[in-house]
């Protein structure tokens, strides 16, 4: 089967496959790691499958059209996001009536929302859509399987949507490397990372309950599947050889440290085949992590923690349901990772349940008290098929009538949770409040500053500065940058890229 895995854009560097579907503030892109994986199981069974990079190319809707047209697909598979689900319809109605192929969703929206996705936004225009982890359920279904047999499928009975059963959680031990042949890893520009970079995922899915994390409510589920070390150590291995210019991996697991054995097991197999001293990783860490696993860590290479503090106050934390951390054990996790030189980058919200503008200022000074390189600070965000959705709904705390209003004008994710004691507009506040305060004291700018080692680390820096800056201008005067043009001859040798200008933004009603 001829299959076309379409991630387009949605305006000028808009970020797909991230946690918050968005342009982001720091300006990055992220690495479609999971379509990829789909793909290579695809091209596994012998599919002819293109994939097509939209989204982190910001290239024009026609070139899409033209590079899947010419693929004469049977099937075409998009990620949908919930702000850009009407646009990514009218991108597929366009390539379906000039290719006459089937239509199929995937992601954490439409698995939320496969019957609205179906029945009433997508109606003639979306055929099928695979929810959760989808990637059996996507060969399955190239492969010719009877609809009603495809678990994990939602599709039409007539004029009836049926809801298949879930497909079972995947051996992950199973699945290929993503198909990292159909990109090039300068497509992903990213501030805190070492330039290029190519994202890992170590397991999937999760064993805590946030509220608000999509992921594991809507993909991968609360069971942390760890590949072996291995397999992980197999793939970077594997990645080096394929993109010998890529300067770091990030393993990008929602909690890479929460099982002692196998961070042991990974690292000492990072040194027993000497990666440490050919590439650095860093990872996404929960502040509950056993401290005495840092040192090793350290010394297999890894160099920066994506760090999930959240908030500067208890309350805060227990109101999402962040289960066995404190604030207490945050910051003694953050000055033991600064004493073993580990570069630490904090990730923070505005906006909890029971947050008040005393809170929010908490949370600001907290960042500011612990020994961080970079922070980022954003709004709990609440995507259908999650919790604190589900509460803020029933409370009638979320201000959002549309899927298009989870974002702001110049796509950036909006604020929709809003309390009484704590307004939307005072989480915007508190967010860009937090930004100038971490980022505008003379002692963060001397740190950033005397911390630039080399090339690389000058050109994350200027990203970061630039993206910094750019955000702020956009913001409070209005000003976007004057969009990049590029020639077709531009798409790069090993995949084909397209995506869509602001002005050509699509949408149906």
């Amino acid at each position: 089967m001829n299959v076309a895995i379409l991630n387009p854009s949605f305006g000028e560097d808009f970020v797909r496959v991230a946690r918050w579907a968005a342009k982001s503030r720091g300006r990055v892109q992220r690495h479609p790691e999971y379509l990829l994986t789909a793909a290579q199981v695809l091209l596994d069974r012998g599919h002819n499958t293109i994939f097509v990079e939209a989204a982190a190319r910001n290239l024009t809707p026609e070139e899409s059209f033209a590079i899947v047209e010419n693929h004469k697909p049977d099937l075409l598979v998009i990620h949908a996001t919930t702000p850009s689900v009407y646009n990514d319809i009218e991108q597929a109605r366009i390539i379906k009536e000039r290719t006459g192929c089937k239509v199929a969703f995937v992601g954490q929206h439409v698995s939320a929302e496969p019957e609205n996705t179906l029945a009433e936004i997508g109606r003639g225009v979306v055929d099928y859509v695979l929810r959760h982890e989808y990637d059996y359920s996507l060969r399955d279904l190239a492969d010719g399987m009877s609809p009603d047999k495809v678990l994990g499928l939602s599709w039409f009975n007539g004029a009836t949507v049926v809801n298949n059963p879930n497909y079972p959680p995947i051996n992950v031990e199973e699945l290929p490397f993503p198909a990292w042949q159909l990109i090039e890893p300068e497509w992903y520009p990213d501030g805190g990372k070492k330039f290029p970079f190519l994202t890992l995922m170590t397991g999937r899915g999760c064993n805590n309950g946030c509220t608000f994390c999509r992921d594991p409510q809507l993909m991968y589920g609360y069971k942390l599947r760890n590949r072996s070390a291995k397999s992980v150590v197999d793939e970077m291995e594997h990645d080096l050889k394929l993109h010998p210019q890529i300067r770091e991996i990030m393993f990008e697991t929602d909690t890479f440290a929460a099982d002692d054995e196998h961070v042991t097991e990974v690292c000492n197999e990072i040194m027993k085949r000497g990666l440490h001293k050919k590439i650095s990783w860093s990872c996404n860490m929960r502040v509950n992590t056993n401290l005495e696993v840092l040192p090793l860590m350290r010394e297999a290479g890894c160099r920066m923690l994506m760090t999930g503090f959240e908030f500067g106050h208890d309350e805060g934390l227990k109101a999402i349901a962040k289960g066995g951390v404190n604030v207490d054990m945050a910051r003694d996790y953050a000055f033991r990772a600064n004493e073993l030189g580990f570069t630490v980058h904090g990730c923070f919200m505005i906006g909890a349940p029971g947050e008040t503008k005393q809170s929010a200022q908490q949370t600001i000074d907290f960042a500011k008290s612990l020994p961080l390189d970079t922070v980022q600070i954003t709004g709990v965000a609440a995507y259908p098929g999650t919790s604190i959705y589900r509460w803020a709904k029933e409370n009638n705390y979320l201000r959002a009538d549309d899927w298009r209003e989870w974002l702001n004008a110049q796509k950036e994710q909006r604020t929709l949770l809003s309390y009484p004691q704590f307004s939307s507009q005072d989480i915007d506040e508190y967010i860009d409040k937090g930004l100038k305060e971490f980022y505008l004291r003379p002692k963060q700018m001397w740190q950033m500053l005397i911390s630039i080692r080399s090339m690389g680390d000058l050109l994350r820096k200027l990203h970061g500065f630039k993206a910094f800056v750019e955000y702020f201008v956009e913001k409070f005067f209005g000003i976007s940058k004057k969009k990049k043009t590029r020639k077709p001859s531009e798409n790069g040798p090993k995949a084909e890229s397209v995506a869509i200008s602001e002005k050509e933004t699509v949408s149906v009603s």
